[in-house]
């Protein structure tokens, strides 16, 4: 019965294994993860809206929503995997702070939209995030927390909403926290999908020197999950360089403050909860 036992999990590892080697669409390297993007797109499409109730209500303005995702769907149309299906939302919460689920759910804070001044700004955060996605950050995230025996188990990607907590999956999702290798990698990977999508590179390096402006007064959120590689802008500025990136293409000031610095003033305050009274 030992013998059998013991035969039968080794033929689950060795399933595993063969299961799970890949090839990252944006290295081309093969990769061992655990986390197929069929895997992905089910969580992020089982857990978006449980993420919207726990951080945040979608914030209720058309305008806002369809700018935000017009934007999002230039990048992801020349993103390394567009085949994806890409989705790109504004959510109503005060931390300064950007996100992607598994399968390309990708959410901003208007606490985070209230701190840019250009629309090539918030392009540079939506291809950051894109480039998460892309480059399979969150799978190997999963991956390694389960190779270490915590966070996520393989089997809960297989079962039914209703079998598990979902507040206490939403909040992995959050307090998942990048390499600062996958962060200077988002960067960059960013930046050239920016650029192909038309936007001034600049506006990669104008945010994260907002962001990193605002880290020296109090913690922002974006930082628990993004480290700051060390010299961050200085490698964007490099990056830029070294590609003979023009100083141009487009900055979108003028679009930013119609689509979404007014608009936000328009938005009413979530009623406050009663029970937190």
């Amino acid at each position: 019965m030992t013998k059998l036992f013991i035969t039968f999990l080794t033929a689950i590892f060795l399933g595993i294994v063969c299961t799970g080697c890949s090839v990252n669409p944006v290295t081309g390297e093969n990769q061992f993860l655990l986390v197929s993007p069929e895997d992905e797109k089910q969580m992020g499409e089982e857990y978006s809206k449980e993420v919207e109730k726990e951080l945040g209500q979608s914030v209720n303005d058309v305008q806002i929503q369809n700018y935000i995702n017009s934007i999002g769907q230039k990048i992801a149309r020349i993103c390394h995997s567009p085949e994806v299906g890409f989705s790109y939302k504004a959510i109503d919460h005060n931390s300064v702070n950007a996100f992607a689920l598994p399968g390309g759910y990708i959410y901003i804070t208007t606490g985070l939209l209230k701190e840019l001044g250009a629309e090539s700004q918030l392009a540079g955060i939506l291809a950051h995030e894109t480039a998460h996605v892309t480059a399979r950050h969150i799978a190997q995230q999963i991956t390694r927390d389960y190779l270490i025996g915590i966070g996520f188990t393989v089997a809960s990607y297989k079962v039914s909403s209703g079998a598990l907590r979902v507040a206490d999956i939403v909040r992995q999702l959050e307090s998942m926290s990048f390499s600062r290798s996958e962060e200077r990698q988002a960067d960059t990977i960013g930046m050239d999908y920016m650029v192909k999508a038309g936007y001034t590179p600049y506006g990669m390096v104008e945010t994260m020197e907002i962001l990193q402006k605002q880290d020296e007064s109090r913690t922002i959120e974006f930082f628990s999950t993004h480290p700051s590689p060390e010299n961050r802008i200085g490698y964007l500025k490099e990056h830029i360089f070294n590609n003979r990136y023009p100083n141009t293409g487009t900055v979108g000031k003028e679009e930013y403050a119609s689509n979404i610095t007014e608009r936000l003033k328009l938005i009413k305050p979530p009623p406050k909860d009663k029970n937190s009274q």
